[in-house]
């Protein structure tokens, strides 16, 4: 058996370290998703393919509105540095989402 694949999205938090040489405390969230590393030891199943995929659904889902409501927003102000910071509050909310659901569909299924 193979492991999942969700330890590569860990590599994201190297993003944190330009926190340190830009002097951006913004960037020092990222050092959050070197959680994803946990995943390693996990064995890749269907029931985990199934879990994660429901997950990036519901990310998804998520997605279509902000951008809407960006567009209308960008629309409205005429003004385009909208679209950066939705793509910033939408890149968090997407992560933020993923975890949780993955994290809320695997404890649903130890506790059956």
């Amino acid at each position: 058996m193979k492991s999942s694949w969700l330890k590569y999205l860990g590599f994201l938090g190297i993003l944190g370290l330009l926190g340190i040489f830009t002097d951006n405390i913004g960037f020092y969230g990222f050092f959050g998703i070197f959680g994803f590393f946990f995943y390693s030891k996990v064995i890749n199943d269907e029931r985990l393919e199934a879990n994660v995929n429901k997950s990036a659904r519901n990310a998804f889902v998520v997605a279509l509105p902000v951008f809407v409501i960006a567009t209308i927003v960008a629309g409205i102000l005429k003004d385009l540095s909208v679209y950066s910071y939705a793509f910033i509050v939408l890149f968090i909310l997407q992560l933020l989402i993923f975890s949780f659901s993955l994290k809320f569909y695997e404890k649903e299924l130890r506790e059956k």
